[in-house]
């Protein structure tokens, strides 16, 4: 049987639907963003960056941009109603202090026990160091990853043991990808769903870790 991968939205719109009503939630740089742009209707969901923002709203309409208003990624983003804007000592203060419910972030990689390597491959040109990501992933109540599954060249990022440089350990309770959603155990992984037509031993051999039921 056939399988189709999610798509960006999709994955993101996956993601939202997890993300329970009044959570106070930090996206990460990259895929992550594109969840604001999918929560549910009638949810109350309060979006943090790190760059000092809290009440974080979808992207703006196209030639509506604030240029003056953009996220730690540097897109251009809305402010909702009662939302704010401060300094990024205070945003840290936030992440740090465990005033943030969830924190959504990408990865290079994710160990079967839920370590998170998601700032360096160590290759010439990688950025110098860890930034606000290892706050994020320590600081946050539940660290949930948004990534592919494989990389490019068909290598799964969920490891064993990560390779990379850490980012923190033991702290990614979820990870979404575009075939599966999987937690992160003590014990390994374990599954959550998988996109139709994919097999559980179809995942289990495209990751090579054992994943339960």
């Amino acid at each position: 049987m056939t399988y189709q991968r999610r798509t960006k939205d999709q994955l993101a719109a996956r993601v939202a639907q997890d993300i329970f009503d009044g959570a106070v939630v930090n996206l990460g740089i990259g895929q992550p963003t594109l969840v604001a742009n999918h929560l549910p209707a009638g949810r109350e969901v309060i979006l943090h960056s790190e760059n000092g923002i809290l009440g974080m709203g979808p992207a703006p309409a196209a030639g509506s941009e604030d240029y003056d208003l953009t996220n730690a990624g540097k897109q251009p983003v809305t402010l909702l109603p009662g939302g704010a804007f401060f300094h990024h000592a205070d945003s840290f203060a936030m992440m740090r202090g465990g005033h943030l419910d969830i924190c959504v972030l990408g990865a290079f990689q994710v160990s079967a026990t839920g370590d998170l390597a998601n700032w360096s491959t160590g290759e010439e040109g990688a950025i110098p160091a860890v930034g606000g990501a290892m706050d994020l992933a320590i600081g946050a109540k539940q660290t949930w990853v948004m990534m592919d599954l494989l990389t490019k060249q068909g290598a799964s990022k969920l490891v064993e043991s990560c390779t990379y440089p850490l980012t923190g350990i033991g702290c990614v309770k979820r990870v979404y990808s575009d075939l599966a959603t999987l937690e992160c155990t003590p014990s390994g992984l374990k599954l959550v769903d998988t996109v139709d037509g994919l097999s559980h031993a179809e995942l289990e051999k495209l990751v090579g870790l054992p994943i339960s039921a």
